[in-house]
């Protein structure tokens, strides 16, 4: 017997726009409206039914077109007498958002919900292209309330020297994820083209992928006139795009309820278990940059509360903005590189595409998708914020859940603890003297010149957890940062000194 304040994700809506009259472009509040009604659709209740949400919910988007979307969103659909919030920045909030009100409907503290997020950025850059600067606001008599506390990812130390770009962030890690796996420049370079072919293979069957083109392994991994070095090394195909017109939509409710609506119960998908959690915060806390024991520790929350491990997961989505955080977070799942299931259900960031913060939301209307049609086969589904900052994961399937005891997740203050008592290294905005690289990045422009190289290192070894850390850059020098992409620098000797700018310079041996 399935209790009736069991809760369950009801439907799913995902829409994609390329290719329209100028005169006529979606905006993303268009998109998200569009979005939400084919959720209605899809949990084959009637459109009108939208006016009955009590909670609305928006991711936030990068160009937040107006004061309060959320707010403006319930008063398109008719639900104005809706809660309505707003999600700071993060690619986790999908997923977070479903863990967090799936707790709120068992609880009874909420009864019909919808999330949705959208982006318009591709139409946002063809109006300005034609010389028109979008406006796309809409009349609110105040800004939209944030949902969760907003916090800087970035100290101004850590931006002065290049680390609060996302693409470089991820360099950086990856960098130090090849070291680590002890593969040569090249042959790591082959192994993320390998890795992101399969995406490709993905993204080339999906509705509403941005680019539904398979491509080879050596044409994401090797440069050429339209894959150039962004930050190495990364090549463009390799990174997230999200100049795109993409939104999407979850409604989510209670047995109950879903049955007073008359949703059949084959629209029902069950979260079986689930997990949130968040890094060491800055960058330069972080004990490694190889691995996420955040993740790691997210993953057996989840695993946990579903009583499944990952040999019982039949489909995936880990968070793909960039290859290392496909590979770190397989190696927090205990998924091995040769495991035969493909990492991905929509094709992923690059090749899919995503709007923005809401990726993780069309990965979870993918899921339920491929569920549905797979009676009894379970999904996980894992979502990424910051710079591999913050972390949340969910496990659905059709299976039902039924017994006597009410769903119930625990509290994420409950264990990130485990977390924030982590030890990290000791470090220092004002280096001196020697020291070792741990990871660095070159930066790349529009024309295939490096710009600039982004180094972390350690004044001592840098594997001696014990040593000083600190941030630098080096000399803008052309040859110098092309040849900083020829070998292996993790463990390089170098000096450190202060520049005139207040930034520091670290000349390698």
């Amino acid at each position: 017997m399935i209790r009736d304040d069991t809760p369950i994700l009801i439907g799913v809506g995902q829409v994609t726009v390329r290719d329209e009259p100028l005169d006529a472009l979606s905006t993303p509040m268009d998109l998200m409206i569009r979005a939400a009604i084919q959720a209605a659709d899809d949990a084959h209740v009637q459109r009108r039914t939208l006016a009955s949400l009590d909670t609305v919910v928006v991711v936030k988007s990068f160009r937040e077109p107006m004061r309060n979307s959320p707010a403006t969103l319930a008063r398109h659909l008719g639900a104005t007498k809706a809660e309505t919030w707003l999600t700071p920045d993060g690619g986790q909030a999908p997923q977070a958002l479903a863990n967090r009100f799936a707790a709120e409907i068992a609880t009874g503290r909420k009864r019909f919900v919808l999330l949705a997020g959208a982006e318009a950025m591709d139409n946002a850059r063809r109006l300005i292209k034609s010389g028109t600067k979008p406006d796309w606001s809409e009349p609110a008599d105040r800004d939209a309330d944030l949902l969760w506390p907003d916090k800087p990812m970035v100290t101004a130390h850590e931006r002065a020297h290049g680390i609060w770009v996302a693409t470089n962030n991820y360099a950086l890690l990856e960098n130090a994820y090849r070291h680590h796996a002890g593969r040569s420049i090249d042959e790591h370079q082959m192994t993320m083209g390998e890795l992101f072919a399969g995406f490709t293979d993905v993204a080339a069957e999906q509705a509403h992928a941005w680019f539904p083109i398979r491509r080879t392994a050596a044409e994401i991994a090797e440069t050429g006139p339209k894959n150039r070095f962004v930050a190495w090394p990364y090549t463009k195909f390799m990174n997230a795009m999200n100049q795109i017109n993409q939104s999407a939509a979850l409604l989510m409710t209670s047995v109950g309820e879903a049955r007073r609506m008359g949703v059949p119960q084959d629209r029902w998908l069950f979260l079986h278990g689930c997990a949130d959690t968040v890094e060491l915060w800055y960058m330069h806390e972080r004990q490694n940059y190889f691995s996420s024991p955040a993740m790691r520790l997210m993953a057996e929350r989840a695993f946990a509360m579903a009583g499944r491990s990952i040999d019982d997961i039949d489909l995936i989505d880990i968070y793909s903005c960039f290859p290392s955080a496909v590979q770190i977070g397989r190696d927090a799942l205990g998924l091995g590189p040769d495991d035969p299931r493909p990492l991905t259900v929509t094709g992923g960031l690059p090749y899919h595409g995503g709007a923005g913060n809401n990726y993780s939301m069309n990965a979870i209307a993918n899921m339920a998708d491929r569920l549905r049609a797979a009676p009894g086969q379970f999904g996980l589904v894992t979502a990424n914020g910051g710079y591999l900052s913050k972390h949340s994961a969910g496990i659905w399937s059709t299976e039902p859940i039924s017994g006597d005891t009410a769903w119930q997740r625990d509290d994420p203050a409950s264990y990130q603890p485990q977390i924030d008592d982590l030890t990290r290294p000791p470090f220092t905005e004002t280096p001196s003297g020697k020291g070792e690289i741990e990871t660095w990045t070159i930066t790349f422009d529009r024309s295939g010149e490096p710009t600039s190289a982004i180094i972390i290192g350690k004044l001592g070894a840098h594997d001696d957890p014990q040593a000083t850390r600190f941030i630098a850059n080096a000399e803008d020098d052309r040859a110098l940062l092309r040849g900083l992409t020829t070998r292996d620098l993790v463990g390089a000797p170098g000096r450190i000194e202060c520049a005139e700018d207040g930034r520091n310079l670290f000349h390698p041996q």
